[in-house]
């Protein structure tokens, strides 16, 4: 098999598994994401947050296909069934800036890959599969 080199993004376990079963379609930041990510093919590195009970790790290859900045909060809640934000969310809306990231399974990883090189805070380069 082919080994292929992916930029990372981390994102929080329980959050990474609702994107992997297809609940979250929609990864919400205060920042828009930087536009050389954009429709690129990365790793999802599902990290454990306060909840998991386990080391950082690739369980899928996604592309966010799609960035745009939420107007106002009513706005950014009419769409909580696509984010699965609610307002007593630790990511819920504040006196900022909301931005919705689309984002697309590409391939789910089966068994998680263990990452051995240190990560970053958001994004993690240079990882092959």
């Amino acid at each position: 098999m082919t080994k292929k080199t992916y930029t990372g993004i981390n994102i929080q376990y329980p959050i990474s598994e609702l994107i992997l079963n297809g609940s979250k379609i929609i990864e919400t930041r205060t920042y828009p994401i930087p536009e050389k990510y954009l429709n690129q093919e990365m790793l999802l590195i599902e990290t454990p947050g306060k909840e998991g009970k386990f080391r950082a790790r690739i369980t899928a290859i996604i592309k966010f296909t799609e960035c745009f900045q939420y107007k106002s909060k009513k706005e950014f809640y009419s769409e909580s069934q696509k984010h699965c934000v609610t307002p007593d969310s630790i990511w819920a809306w504040e006196n900022g800036e909301k931005w919705g990231w689309k984002v697309q399974i590409i391939k789910k990883i089966r068994s998680p890959i263990m990452v051995n090189k240190r990560k970053g805070i958001k994004f993690t380069n240079d990882l092959t599969i």
